[in-house]
């Protein structure tokens, strides 16, 4: 997700940013100012080590953040173990700043081919430890839904691009077959990169 964070980006939050290892190479390659916020009192023990600040808790209407502070915030598979994702980032926005910032975020993609053949073929919807189904997600997205997530949250996305492709040839020869209506099933996340209304292009 790194090549996602545009570059003027140099005072950026990632909320959920576990042990800070992300924010630790922005830091370190591009000279960044990264606060974390980290529900895990383990997690946010070790990143304090490695980012410029470090919040031990849940990222909510109470947090006690500088407004109209940052450049960027990072959601790195973190909205879909949201109850509400909608009011998350509409909230966000006072804590960016006015005229130059965005949100970057990677997100899960239920449409995934693996996916819906276990739901369709399989008649399984197994939750499990890690992955699309994972059981502490309480949230589930399509590239089409991540679009109005955004833009119903007061984001307009200027960047989208499928992540972490399956390998499949029965899926290549069903795509090709369906003249590639089903392309975004083939992708296991989405990542975005998106600006408030209003404030156009300016970024990345």
């Amino acid at each position: 997700m790194l090549e996602f964070v545009p570059s003027e980006c140099k005072i950026i939050l990632e909320v959920g940013c576990g042990e800070g290892l992300f924010g630790e190479q922005l830091i370190q390659q591009r000279g960044a100012e990264v606060w974390g916020v980290e529900p895990s009192i383990a997690a946010a023990t070790r990143a304090a080590t490695r980012l410029t600040r470090i919040y031990h808790g849940n990222y909510d209407g109470t947090i006690a953040l500088p407004e109209n502070y940052f450049d960027c915030i990072v959601f790195n598979d973190v909205l879909e173990h949201m109850i509400d994702p909608w009011s998350i980032l509409h909230g966000s926005l006072r804590f960016l700043k006015k005229d130059h910032a965005c949100i970057v975020a990677s997100i899960p993609n239920f449409r995934n081919w693996h996916n819906l053949i276990e739901i369709v073929i399989k008649k399984e919807f197994t939750y499990r430890e890690s992955g699309i189904l994972d059981k502490t997600h309480y949230r589930f997205f399509t590239e089409q839904s991540i679009r109005t997530l955004f833009n119903t949250s007061g984001f307009d996305i200027i960047r989208s691009v499928g992540i972490n492709p399956v390998q499949s040839k029965k899926f290549k020869i069903a795509n090709f077959l369906l003249l590639n209506h089903i392309r975004d099933m083939q992708f296991m996340q989405f990542a975005v990169v998106s600006t408030p209304h209003g404030m156009g292009r300016n970024i990345g």
